[in-house]
């Protein structure tokens, strides 16, 4: 499995994904992947240049700062410069919204969420991976938001709620995140979120198990039996392609995308396998 989607790296992903690549899974250099990094930065303390694949043009944007804060995490690393660029660009209720108006100047994804208003999505996945690195003013403010969204949280998606155990694997009071967690799952069951196309979703945007539980220690591990995650993961062993890789679920809304995201999803898929113990 591994040396097939090894393969399929280095014939088809960008430089970022081979250099990180190398780095999560062959010993590689972590300072490669910081490299790898530079072009995206953004002079304002972001960055753009379609690092999240679903976002083009030369602005930061949230979903490109996640996207290298996770890579950086996977070299147990941070960018210091981002917790002030957050700061700028913060909503005054506490939280960052998925796209920031001057996104609308250039392609992007029909569902990149444009406006001013704080998302937990956006702001889970940015709070998570600083959280471990970095005090600063804006986790505080974040934190705040986010707890509040997530207690308010009542008809859900998919996405949302990935953000949300997201934040809960990460927040700082524990008891009160297992308890929002168990809260949380239960409306994935009740609302059906498991297994099913939402609607408005594209054809075979279905979330599994393991979309929920990334990891073996999240919080959303205990949402499903035993039973129920191995054939999660048996199916996600079997989407991975002929050619090595993984594919995205959702519509290809520029060609480029198809690409540019299958590295990534190739190493989240091996990285979700791997905390199984499947790689």
């Amino acid at each position: 499995m591994i040396d097939r989607a090894e393969q399929y790296i280095w014939k088809t992903a960008r430089v970022l994904e081979q250099r990180r690549f190398e780095a999560v899974f062959k010993d590689g250099d972590p300072a490669a992947v910081k490299a790898a990094l530079e072009p995206y930065k953004t002079a304002d303390g972001g960055y753009g240049y379609a690092l999240e694949p679903d976002g083009r043009g030369p602005t930061s944007q949230p979903p490109h700062i996640w996207t290298a804060l996770d890579t950086l995490e996977d070299v147990d690393a941070t960018d210091p410069r981002v917790p002030d660029h957050l700061q700028a660009i913060t909503a005054p209720d506490g939280g960052v919204p998925v796209a920031t108006p001057n996104m609308a100047e250039w392609p992007v994804a029909p569902w990149w969420a444009i406006g001013t208003e704080g998302s937990l999505l956006a702001t889970a996945l940015l709070f998570a991976p600083l959280s471990k690195h970095v005090a600063h003013p804006w986790l505080n403010r974040a934190e705040t938001f986010l707890w509040d969204a997530v207690d308010a949280i009542e008809t859900t998606h998919p996405y949302e709620v990935e953000a949300a155990v997201t934040f809960l694997d990460a927040a700082s009071d524990r008891p009160r995140a297992e308890a929002a967690a168990q809260r949380l799952g239960q409306l994935v069951r009740e609302q059906n979120l498991v297994g099913a196309q939402p609607e408005g979703y594209g054809e075979g945007e279905i979330h599994h198990p393991h979309d929920f539980a990334k990891r073996a220690d999240s919080l959303a591990r205990q949402w499903f039996s035993d039973e129920e995650l191995n054939a999660s993961l048996d199916h996600l062993e079997s989407r991975q392609a002929e050619h090595g890789g993984w594919d995205i679920t959702w519509p290809v809304w520029t060609p480029a995308i198809a690409i540019e995201w299958s590295g990534l999803m190739t190493i989240g898929a091996l990285q979700t396998l791997r905390s199984y113990g499947r790689v």
